[in-house]
């Protein structure tokens, strides 16, 4: 098992979510509807999913459901080509609402990187590397 198929994000309001992912970050999805079930995101390497949290917690155990604390340990990341594209990332997400945790600066690893929080609370990443490679499916390179 060396694979990951989907990332599903269990979320409060999934209209919200939808339109925030799907309106404000531009992520693919054949979805139309204001108010779906779950959400599926057409991306490249990976998918990413979204449910109600609620419905998440019930499918992990429906007679005692995991609840969501202030931090889960999980954080997401976008992988940029250049520092100018980490900042166009981090505008892009605050226009769609996110809120910007941690602007993007020079951190100890010799990167450029910043954080933001979606709706429901998911910090994602968005960090350049002067020395990353990519993959022709835009996978950052790991070795």
């Amino acid at each position: 098992m060396n694979r990951l198929n989907l990332l599903t994000l269990g979320v409060e309001d999934i209209g919200k979510s939808l339109k925030f992912y799907r309106d404000g970050l531009g992520f693919g999805t054949s979805e139309n509807s204001e108010s779906p079930v779950v959400v599926f995101f057409n991306n490249a390497g990976t998918k990413l999913a979204l449910y109600p949290i609620n419905e998440l917690a019930k499918d992990i155990n429906k007679n005692e459901p995991p609840v969501k604390g202030n931090f889960s340990g999980i954080t997401l990341a976008y992988n940029a080509k250049t520092a100018e594209e980490v900042d166009e990332v981090m505008e892009q997400a605050k226009k769609a609402g996110a809120t910007i945790v941690k602007p993007p600066e020079r951190v100890f690893w010799g990167g450029y990187s910043g954080y933001f929080a979606d709706p429901d609370g998911y910090h994602w990443e968005v960090a350049f590397g002067d020395n990353w490679e990519f993959d022709e499916n835009d996978m950052l390179i790991i070795e």
